[in-house]
């Protein structure tokens, strides 16, 4: 969106981004990103950033190329930055980019982590790329940000129509229900209804631009069996790199990796038949592409915001033993050394100890690695939501239940995969969703044993799940205690204590001891252990 007012007060003085006129195209290329939180690079400067986007652009466009930049959603929320600036941070970096080559982006679920709409609405007005949408409106109140979003959208190539649709995830699905961004959750069908809307005025090749689940996307992309036109979906949720390829009866279908660490390049050309074809390549965004100079006036402007907010940030309060991987690839599906150091201190959260404590992957937002000094940093970007505990008795048949929640459904990448500890649990998956669970076990004098359906254990959860969060449904008929004690200082407490004994923290997860033990199709046995 071009006509929209920037907001001075958050655009003010940021760095030069001058436009970019190349001479005679020499074809036309896309760049696809998806699910950004930070302006700047991550694993300590290392791996992706827009920094190291800008440079692939300008250097496609010195080629001659025509460049424009995908955008598959999950950019304003959550992240350290987004709880001072609501994601204004991220629109003014967007719109950097978007001075050198035109973006295009559908929202993601994050977008609407608001319950008001008044974050979405400043940032659509401070922002001059385009915002897409063909299942979900905006009802802001504000008529002219209502406007701003664009369906069945095209754009110009020298001869040639682009056309566009763009979806977003249904609540049912795991997106965000709310008023002011009202969504259907009809994808294959919308995405039809748009193709077609866009083939009877002529275009030349339709792309989709979505925030839905990678199954979701090849469903769609099969769209292409009966509408030759429809080209690739580029796409975000997922946060590492996915690929299906070009096919006769199926569109391509792309996703890069969170934080830039990898981003797709797609060249589009047109056979004699005047159908869109491509050649894609996925970039990784390491240390061999150099970050942009004049980018790095920005990224500087926003890391001065933020140290000036929180000058502690880059304190260091500890050590890690082992590098620990806090990626959300892994965290969403593994147990973690990261994810059980965080657990075990919700178990002596209210004073003595209780026998459980579980916490959904998805409340750990840092998507990087924790190495070596470990900083405050670390901490803030962990928990990118507010992670109050609440304090609870259930009995084992109604834990038991619970806890299905963590396993259920297919694919990878679930946010509300559990992280656990005072318990261990196998798993396979190969059975239907709510009964997977075949050994949930608790600790003994000499070893393990099965949970006893009556037995009355004590329980230490965030408010989160208690309310009904990531489709974890807790008992509500026993009392609990108010939600307090915030995770994140409990951590920060933890390794406050570990720095003034001289102790690294972080323990290799054994898999001779796992908490978490998963089968597709479990054959015989769990934790080495009886057939069950």
């Amino acid at each position: 969106m071009r006509t929209l007012l920037v907001f001075a007060l958050f655009i003010a003085g940021c760095a030069a981004s001058p436009e970019f006129t190349p001479a005679e195209s020499s074809g036309l290329t896309f760049i696809h990103l998806n699910d950004t939180y930070r302006v700047g690079a991550v694993e300590d400067g290392n791996r992706g950033g827009f920094g190291r986007v800008v440079t692939v652009i300008r250097e496609l466009q010195a080629e001659g190329r025509d460049v424009r930049i995908l955008h598959g959603g999950d950019f304003l929320y959550p992240s350290l930055e987004s709880q001072l600036w609501n994601g204004l941070q991220m629109v003014d970096a967007l719109n950097y980019m978007d001075a050198l080559a035109p973006m295009h982006v559908v929202i993601g679920n994050h977008e609407l982590d608001r319950r008001t709409p008044e974050h979405l609405a400043n940032a659509v007005r401070a922002s001059h790329f385009d915002w897409l949408g063909d299942n979900y409106r905006f009802v802001t109140g504000d008529s002219e940000v209502d406007a701003a979003l664009q369906s069945a959208f095209t754009v110009e190539y020298a001869d040639k129509t682009i056309g566009f649709f763009s979806l977003v995830l249904h609540a049912d699905d795991g997106g965000n229900d709310r008023d002011y961004a009202p969504i259907d959750r009809d994808y294959v069908g919308n995405a039809k209804r748009v193709i077609e809307q866009l083939e009877a005025r002529g275009v030349d090749a339709i792309i989709g631009v979505t925030h839905l689940h990678l199954w979701q996307d090849k469903e769609i992309a099969g769209l292409r069996k009966t509408h030759p036109k429809l080209a690739f979906i580029v796409g975000g949720h997922e946060h590492e790199p996915q690929f299906s390829p070009l096919s006769s009866s199926s569109a391509a279908v792309m996703k890069g990796a969170s934080n830039a660490r990898a981003i797709w390049r797609i060249d589009m050309t047109f056979d004699a038949n005047g159908l869109p074809q491509i050649d894609t390549q996925m970039l990784d965004m390491d240390t061999s592409v150099a970050s942009d100079a004049d980018y790095a006036l920005l990224d500087k402007k926003w890391r001065d915001r933020l140290l000036d907010k929180f000058p502690f940030l880059e304190a260091r309060v500890g050590g890690a033993a082992i590098r620990m991987d806090a990626t959300e690839e892994t965290i969403r599906n593994n147990e973690t050394a990261w994810g059980n150091f965080i657990v075990d201190q919700m178990l002596t959260a209210y004073g003595e100890p209780v026998d459980f404590a579980f916490i959904n992957s998805g409340t750990l937002r840092i998507d990087d690695f924790i190495a070596d000094d470990i900083r405050f940093e670390d901490i803030g970007r962990t928990f990118g939501f507010s992670s109050f505990l609440r304090y609870m008795t259930m009995t084992g048949a109604e834990f038991r239940h619970v806890m299905e929640a963590g396993f259920r459904g297919t694919g990878q990448s679930k946010g509300y995969f559990p992280q656990v500890a005072g318990f261990r649990v196998c798993v396979d998956r190969s059975r239907d969703s709510g009964a997977r669970i075949v050994s949930l076990q608790v600790p003994v004098d000499d070893g393990w044993q099965e949970i006893e359906a009556d037995a009355e254990y004590t329980v230490v959860v965030p408010d989160f799940l208690y309310r009904g969060g990531d489709g974890y449904e807790l008992p509500k008929d026993r009392p609990v205690s108010r939600p307090g004690s915030e995770l994140k200082y409990l951590v920060l407490d933890a390794m406050i204590r570990a720095q003034a004994e001289g102790r690294a923290i972080g323990t290799p997860v054994d898999p001779t001891k796992p908490r978490i033990e998963v089968h597709e199709a479990l054959a015989a046995q769990c934790f080495g252990g009886n057939p069950h």
